[in-house]
């Protein structure tokens, strides 16, 4: 149901992330509060999670 509203990345190579595991640190990140940086390990690197964040973000607003 969610995948049709994630953003799109451009197809240079496989992605080392699912798209599960993305949406599970957005969504530990919002019932949490915690900070970008602060996402458990087993998640992916902070700075991809903000990526896509920011992404659906944007799209949502136009």
């Amino acid at each position: 149901m969610i995948e049709p509203l994630l953003p799109t990345k451009k197809k240079t190579r496989p992605p080392v992330w699912t798209k599960r595991q993305i949406l599970n640190g957005i969504f530990y990140q919002l019932k949490n509060g915690c900070n970008w940086a602060d996402l458990p390990r087993d998640l992916p690197p902070y700075s991809t999670v903000f990526w896509y964040y920011k992404q659906w973000l944007d799209q949502s607003v136009k």
